[in-house]
């Protein structure tokens, strides 16, 4: 099967690749793959004609986001109208990567597939409308959201590259104590595991619609830091506080939490924290 993965040169993208490493790649990125440019995306993917496309491709920097919402809905929402348009012209399916981020984050009993969405940030908002995009043109589709991403290549778009794991064993590192939020809870999802889970997804060809693929269980950053802290045996001192310690520009879900109901459930989200630091 010949699969166009855009956005491959990212974080998720890499563990996209080595999870569909067996099929026809089609590896896209900028500079060469912008899929906010339709003339130019429509003749690429008019040339290499695939049979799948994985649409990784996304504007990540939630902060960043509440200075730039042209950008952010450019890529997150015009991107997907792009590619949506394109795929259903040539009736080829299209797998698009969402975010919890489309929901409010008020649901302590966290959030179905079909769901109303409500949006609270730029970033949320632009996610949301790509989605609206992707229902309304194509038939044949996966919405697959996710939450909490961390993996092991870079993660392309965040000001300092890395995602929070990784961040936070940097400061455990170097400080002798770390605050960490507590009052925001979520699914922290091993993007390995997530790409594993999208490749069965796709192999067993469920019926077309919205899916959840996150890792098992919940936390909150804090408890997140404190695995990560476990599995690097770090001395440091972690100290729970709350989010208006930490002032944002963008309004933050306080509860992250995806449900799968309709996939294969993934492992623990400590024992995938465990994996990757160990």
């Amino acid at each position: 099967m010949k699969i166009l993965i855009t956005g491959a040169g990212g974080m998720l993208g890499y563990d996209l690749v080595n999870a569909f490493v067996n099929e026809d790649i089609i590896v896209a990125d900028l500079p060469e793959w912008d899929i906010t440019e339709s003339d130019s995306l429509n003749n690429k993917i008019q040339t290499c004609r695939p049979d799948l496309i994985i649409n990784a491709a996304a504007y990540t920097d939630v902060e960043g986001a509440e200075a730039n919402r042209d950008l952010a809905f450019k890529v997150n929402a015009e991107g997907v109208k792009n590619l949506a348009g394109i795929a259903s012209q040539l009736q080829v399916p299209l797998v698009h990567i969402s975010t919890e981020y489309v929901f409010d984050g008020k649901n302590e009993k966290g959030y179905n597939e079909d769901d109303l969405t409500g949006a609270q940030n730029v970033y949320g908002q632009s996610k949301e409308q790509g989605e609206k995009h992707l229902l309304a043109l194509c038939r044949q589709y996966y919405l697959v959201r996710t939450s909490w991403l961390f993996g092991r290549a870079p993660q392309k778009g965040k000001p300092r590259g890395k995602n929070f794991i990784d961040q936070i064993i940097e400061l455990g590192l170097k400080q002798q104590e770390v605050r960490v939020v507590n009052d925001q809870i979520g699914r922290p999802t091993y993007a390995k595991d997530f790409a594993l889970a999208l490749r069965d997804l796709v192999k067993a060809k469920p019926p077309y619609g919205i899916y959840h693929l996150v890792n098992e269980g919940s936390g909150s950053w804090y408890d997140l830091a404190a695995e990560a802290f476990k599995a690097r045996d770090l001395p440091t001192r972690l100290i729970a506080v709350p989010s208006s310690q930490f002032p944002s520009r963008a309004i933050r879900p306080q509860f992250s939490l995806l449900n799968n109901n309709k996939f294969n459930k993934l492992r623990d989200w400590r024992q995938a924290v465990k994996e990757y630091l160990t």
